[in-house]
């Protein structure tokens, strides 16, 4: 009679449990549980309440470091500085330039006042452009020099054989070409081949931008 074999075993031999793979699985089974217990506790609060409960102010303690408020302190008391100079030089600058506006128009106003008048009576009874548009010229004057005013000198130069006295009147127009001011100026007694330079000014704004344009002159 043949004797039956149990067929060989193939198990593999047992693992050895040592002590740095038994303090793994402790942790793991502790990560374990830690995600359980949030779990549960998030799933718990959302369906509990949808109302945030608000963090307890009395909890909180400590003030900002001395030395970042210093410094905060110190920004904010530079900038208001830097504020208010900037401030009263842009009033110190806008009385300045009002002043030499003033002084400059005085002073040309001073130089005409005698001739001016006459001039303008003259220039009234002229129809068209006049007898002397050929014999002026203007050239504009620097701004930072006028306070700001547009003004122009008007150069007449006398090409006759005698004295004559003149009348101009000069347009200061816009861009557009509408005439927005009008100054009138005189010379009188101008000798033969003689040159004589009156100022026309304007009082719009500096800001505007201005053409001066002759637009009558009269010899007389």
């Amino acid at each position: 009679m043949r004797e039956l074999h149990s067929p060989p075993s193939h198990r593999r031999p047992g693992r050895r449990w040592t002590p740095r793979r038994t303090v793994a699985l402790i942790v793991a089974a502790s990560g374990v549980a830690v995600l359980a217990a949030c779990s549960s506790s998030s799933s718990g609060t959302a369906a509990g309440s949808a109302t945030a409960t608000p963090p307890n102010a009395g909890a909180f303690s400590g003030e900002p470091p001395s030395a970042v408020a210093s410094a905060a302190e110190s920004l904010l008391a530079s900038a208001s500085a830097a504020i208010a100079s900037a401030s009263e030089a842009s009033a110190a600058s806008v009385a300045s330039k009002a002043a030499a506006a003033s002084a400059f128009e005085a002073s040309v106003s001073a130089q005409q006042v005698t001739t001016r008048e006459k001039a303008a009576s003259v220039l009234s009874g002229e129809p068209d452009g006049g007898n002397a548009v050929n014999d002026v010229a203007i050239t504009g004057i620097n701004r930072q020099n006028t306070g700001g005013l547009h003004a122009v000198v008007v150069t007449i130069r006398n090409r006759g054989l005698e004295a004559a006295s003149y009348a101009v009147q000069v347009d200061f127009t816009d861009t557009s070409g509408k005439t927005v001011d009008s100054a009138v100026v005189g010379a009188e007694n101008v000798p033969a081949n003689g040159t004589a330079e009156p100022v026309a000014f304007s009082r719009q704004p500096a800001d505007r931008t201005l053409l001066p344009v002759v637009v009558k002159a009269v010899r007389y």
